[in-house]
């Protein structure tokens, strides 16, 4: 009888699957919340959407995939000896972080130029409190692939892929729910 399986069977680290969990049970909360919110006031919620930034949200989109993209492939060229090119792409990802903050700075200028600020309405309170927060998780993904990029073991190499992962699958989430839902 094979006694192996479940946890044993998951790639990386238990306590980095732990953290990845907890931070998204923390983000399915919020974005839970805002759904319910957004029932007591759809007019009001469509309204204040309309201020936001698509195509910069969109772009973004598109930053963060490609970003996790060389985030995964560093770890395949560690693991073949291209430790270089592994270095890179770490560094190339942890840019395009940069400029995903960039474009939500940008954003966030914006609508505070519009005078929409985080108590202007309950959907710009859920907006900056989520698009806040997974911004701080990006500061941390990119000081992270920044570290392992100095220090890159493959382990390393994967634990921070794999956070970084959780932060592109949880924009993958707050775009469409924030951004486009009608």
């Amino acid at each position: 009888m094979n006694t192996q399986g479940g946890l044993d069977e998951l790639p990386g680290e238990l306590m980095m699957w732990v953290l990845i969990v907890s931070e998204l049970l923390v983000f399915a909360a919020g974005l839970t919340a805002f759904l319910a919110v957004r029932l007591t006031d759809p007019v009001g919620f469509a309204e204040a959407q309309d201020h936001l930034y698509r195509t910069g949200a969109a772009l973004n989109t598109a930053v963060l995939i490609t970003s996790g993209f060389l985030a995964a492939q560093a770890l395949v060229w560690r693991r073949v000896g291209k430790r270089t090119l592994a270095r890179i792409a770490l560094v190339a990802a942890a840019v395009l972080g940069v400029l995903f903050l960039a474009i939500k700075g940008a954003e966030y200028a914006g609508k505070a130029a519009q005078g929409n600020a985080w108590d202007t309405h309950p959907f710009f309170t859920f907006y900056y409190g989520l698009t806040g927060f997974h911004a701080a998780h990006v500061v941390a993904g990119v000081l992270l692939l920044l570290l392992v990029a100095w220090r890159d073991t493959p382990q390393n190499i994967e634990a921070s892929a794999m956070f970084w992962h959780m932060v592109d699958l949880v924009w993958v989430l707050l775009f469409p729910v924030i951004y486009l839902l009608g």
